[in-house]
């Protein structure tokens, strides 16, 4: 096979490993908020995603870090009407706090005068 048929063979075929895992983790998405924080992964962000959603009784994952200044695992939750909650878990994916996460808050008051 011709070198650029096999690098975009590879390419596809990561492209198909990264859909079906996402896909298996029940459309939770593991991204870090910048570049210093680190995602979590693997079977860590099922676990870690279990635990944060059956804390706050549903929502969906939005954003993970691991190594969170507040505790091993953080997981922010969107909820159902909007609000989001960072949900801080310890290594062994028990919640140790949570923060109602006010990132847009103070743009959202910013035009009211």
């Amino acid at each position: 096979m011709p070198k650029g048929k096999r690098k975009l063979w590879t390419i596809a075929g990561v492209v198909l490993i990264v859909a079906l895992i996402a896909g298996g983790a029940g459309a939770v998405v593991a991204i870090g908020g910048d570049d210093n924080e680190q995602p979590i992964t693997g079977t860590a962000l099922e676990q870690a995603s279990q635990a944060a959603l059956a804390h706050t009784g549903g929502g969906r994952v939005t954003e993970t870090e691991i190594g969170d200044e507040d505790s091993y695992y953080e997981v922010e939750v969107t909820l159902n009407d909007g609000s989001q909650v960072d949900v801080q878990l310890d290594e062994n994916f028990k919640v140790v706090g949570d923060e109602a996460d006010n990132d847009g808050a103070e743009d959202e008051g910013a035009n009211d005068d």
